[in-house]
């Protein structure tokens, strides 16, 4: 499989555009800009001249390539390094149809470890290292898509680079970004991200089985999203054995389902 590196791609808004930015009375809108093809449109805001316009185009023109013209489901996995999102996807693929043919495209700053670990479920893989970016880019996955046979897939999971902050701006253009967080990452860790939580369609809380070794509070975290998010759907997982996995599952049908009924209107 190729290897895709970016070392030197940077996103950092050139000063002048920050300071533009920053002087504006409202605010970009980083909420709500991440699920494609239901009818969750930018507000109106005119973002024209924006770095993150930009990339929100050519996420909805990623979304057009492999939803609409491939028929191919797309999810996206994002949380902080440690998680669960590899054991949480190899459940997931686990779990599939036996005719379902699935790719993942992984990110990640160096190596390619979850890769190695998703070859061996016989599914195709596109490894993608960023660098010193902390976050995949409609860029990066356009370019991991070549190693990739759209035509043959059925469902992509992309799992992004572990970081609870810079993925909150770049959508990739899925049907559905799924947050993972896990107990041992503290009961306050949905207050200390709120953003990365309302740019997602359903969270994950991961590691039940060791909350009460750790500390956490589970209804706490649960309680927390439904302050930051109020609609969205919250699943509670064992990653270690897999349980509560198979109502991610049924999640992610009715989201596939979801998308062929938007792509034949």
């Amino acid at each position: 499989m190729t290897l895709f590196t970016h070392p030197r791609r940077s996103h950092r808004f050139p000063i002048h555009r920050l300071r533009r930015v920053l002087r504006r009375k409202n605010p970009l809108p980083v909420a709500r800009a991440h699920r494609f093809g239901h009818g969750d449109d930018a507000d109106g805001t005119d973002m024209s001249d924006d770095v993150l316009a930009q990339y929100r185009e050519q996420a909805r023109a990623l979304h057009e390539r492999l939803v609409h013209d491939h028929d191919v489901s797309v999810v996206e996995f994002l949380g902080a390094t440690g998680s669960g999102k590899t054991t949480l996807i190899e459940h997931l693929i686990e779990r599939a149809p036996s005719d379902e043919a699935i790719g993942v495209v992984v990110g990640d700053v160096a190596g390619d470890d979850d890769a190695r670990r998703f070859r061996t479920h016989d599914v195709d893989v596109a490894n993608v290292t960023t660098g010193k970016e902390c976050h995949l880019d409609p860029g990066l996955l356009g370019d991991a898509l070549t190693d990739l046979d759209l035509n043959a897939l059925d469902r992509l999971y992309v799992e992004n680079v572990g970081n609870m902050v810079c993925p909150a701006d770049f959508p990739l253009g899925a049907q559905a970004r799924v947050l993972v967080v896990s107990t041992t990452e503290g009961d306050d860790v949905v207050r200390k991200h709120p953003l990365l939580f309302e740019a997602c369609d359903a969270a994950v809380i991961n590691k039940i089985d060791i909350a009460d070794a750790v500390g956490a509070d589970i209804d706490r975290m649960a309680s927390d999203i439904a302050d930051v998010a109020p609609e969205m759907d919250v699943f509670r997982t064992n990653g270690r054995d897999g349980d509560g996995l198979d109502a991610v599952a049924s999640f992610l049908t009715d989201v596939r389902a979801a998308g062929h009924d938007h792509a034949h209107h």
